[in-house]
């Protein structure tokens, strides 16, 4: 079980967890529910470079269609296979198998993310 007080978080429902020089960005559970079952994921290809803030793909669920928003600037290193062939996974485990890309990112990328605590309040509120 991924802890989820070491992640980083957007105002737009992403995460990030760092582990080197490499980040794994996946939608939170929060995001997961309130889209429903999600039905098909739009994901970028290996090599793709993008700003924070950018739309790096989408995911529709049988409520909508929901961009995702790039947490932090980088280039896409992986796309995760099982989440396109599968999105419910997304659902299921939104913060295990359901992660989206993984992305090389630079020292400091993850500066001006909330941590837990505040994503948390920002939920509730």
């Amino acid at each position: 079980m991924t802890d989820l007080n070491t992640l980083h978080y957007s105002e737009e429902h992403e995460w990030v967890a760092v582990d080197g020089d490499t980040a794994s960005i996946g939608i939170t559970d929060f995001a997961a529910d309130a889209l429903g079952d999600i039905v098909f994921v739009e994901l970028p290809a290996v090599g793709t470079s993008f700003s924070r803030g950018d739309v790096f793909g989408e995911a529709e669920s049988t409520k909508s269609v929901s961009e995702l928003y790039a947490p932090v600037d980088g280039t896409v290193v992986e796309i995760n296979d099982a989440v396109v062939d599968d999105p419910s996974l997304v659902n299921s485990a939104p913060f295990e198998g359901g992660w989206l890309i993984k992305i090389s990112i630079a020292e400091g990328a993850v500066d001006g993310l909330l941590d837990r605590d505040a994503y948390v309040a920002l939920t509730e509120g």
